[in-house]
């Protein structure tokens, strides 16, 4: 009996509830798990000892990315069985990978070619396997269907720099996670539009399992860090979502979002890859160094310099990164070229903003201190 209600049962009949039981589910785990991550994070001394890049005093645990991982794994293999299981299972045992990857690095610290050989192997199976790929770029700069091998290649490529770009932002309390926050719910309602109900289960997942980390990672004395597991790992599925929703919607023409879907999916993932450019060009261009050598020229050391706490650093870059796709969205039935431009115009704009005017404040004041003086 129970196998043929399961049978025919459609969580799309039921999408309400079945989110909610997605997100609750993610949530428990979570928040039950990190308690004793932190409990055994301090019995075996498995912190993060403060260094000079260090944005934080005392030693911290750096495990967080384990409740992460429970919490996914935990709505995957449970109610993921009604949905495209083998979608979901590959996206799994590749998630299993990056997390014991970066479990590894967290503990010993992993050599940078093992962790990228490490990603190239996850994602190249997902490709493959699930022939889950872009497709073509909607016809901006021209191009519309890319040949196979250069679809393959192009999407390894964003997996690894969208991977990679949440690892670098993970730099102060919550940026990470609240811009991983952002973009699933971001993506949950993209895949609300496209009716596709298992990326949208696992967007959800995703909220419910770091809404309960940001508790802790922004907590004074119950801190926890996401780690190298927590930041590989989300930057895997968000570079899924991405991949799987240009994917669905360069298949779907008729969607209303197949004008716009490049766009979109920058808006969402604007942040982390600005960072990321603009860091590579400074360390190799400026200082002709290794772009994987790490320093404090990241965007979020800006604000921090700035005077800004972290909390409100991360509200101030999660909330330009949500103006962006909110303008893109609204713009989405635009020449995509034009969607493109205005979205790197308005980026700019509200990113450069700040800094302008805090140099403005400053020279008000000096000029300020100066007529004092002369006075």
């Amino acid at each position: 009996m129970i196998q043929e209600l399961l049978a025919y049962f459609n969580p799309l009949d039921y999408l309400g509830i079945w989110l909610l039981w997605a997100f609750l589910l993610a949530f428990v785990v979570s928040w039950m798990t990190f308690p004793t991550i932190l409990k055994v994070s301090q019995v075996k001394q498995l912190m993060d000892e403060p260094g000079t890049r260090s944005a934080h005093s005392t030693k911290t645990p750096t495990l967080g990315g384990i409740a992460i991982f429970f919490s996914l794994t935990v709505v995957i293999t449970t109610i993921g069985g009604v949905l495209d299981t083998k979608l979901l299972m590959l996206l799994l045992g590749g998630m299993t990978v990056l997390f014991f990857l970066g479990l590894k690095d967290d503990l010993l610290v992993l050599a940078p070619r093992t962790k990228f050989m490490g990603q190239l192997l996850v994602v190249g199976v997902l490709i493959i396997f699930t022939d889950t790929r872009i497709i073509g770029f909607f016809g901006l700069l021209g191009v519309s269907t890319l040949p196979y091998w250069i679809s393959v290649i192009f999407t390894l490529f964003v997996y690894i720099l969208i991977i990679n770009a949440y690892n670098l932002i993970d730099g102060v309390d919550g940026l990470a996670g609240g811009l991983a926050l952002f973009a699933s719910a971001a993506f949950a309602f993209l895949f609300w539009i496209m009716k596709d109900v298992s990326m949208m289960t696992i967007s959800v997942a995703a909220i419910g399992s770091l809404v309960p980390f940001l508790r802790f990672n922004f907590s004074r004395k119950r801190k926890i860090f996401m780690g190298d597991t927590g930041s590989m790992l989300i930057g895997f599925v968000i570079a899924f979502f991405v991949v799987r929703f240009l994917s669905e919607t360069y298949t779907l023409r008729a969607s209303s979002l197949f004008n716009s879907a490049p766009v979109l999916v920058l808006s969402i993932v604007f942040f982390p890859l600005l960072d990321t450019l603009r860091i590579f060009f400074i360390r190799t261009v400026i200082y002709k160094k290794s772009p994987f050598e790490a320093d404090k020229n990241h965007l979020h050391h800006a604000f921090i310099k700035l005077g800004y706490s972290h909390k409100q650093t991360t509200a101030c870059i999660v909330i330009i990164n949500t103006i962006l796709f909110v303008f893109a969205f609204l713009f989405k039935d635009c020449d995509i070229h034009f969607q493109l431009f205005l979205l790197l115009i308005i980026g700019t704009i509200l990113y450069s903003a700040i800094f302008i005017y805090h140099n403005w404040l400053l020279k008000d004041k000096c000029e300020s201190k100066i007529t004092e003086e002369s006075r």
